[in-house]
């Protein structure tokens, strides 16, 4: 037996640009993620981010 097709069109949310939920949140996982790979960085090698990368 077949599914009746929606006799409406469902509505969607229009997509949204700029400072938003989603986005925040998202911003700051990365933010988390880039501090915890920051001082595993530290950790290892025993030295400071900037050293690393040659700036000091």
């Amino acid at each position: 037996m077949t599914q009746p097709k929606p006799t409406t069109t469902p509505q969607l949310e229009e997509p949204k640009f700029g400072f938003n939920d989603y986005a925040e949140r998202l911003n700051g996982r990365a933010a988390m993620i880039g501090f915890i790979l920051t001082v595993i960085i530290e950790y290892s090698t025993g030295q400071g981010l900037l050293t690393w990368l040659g700036l000091k």
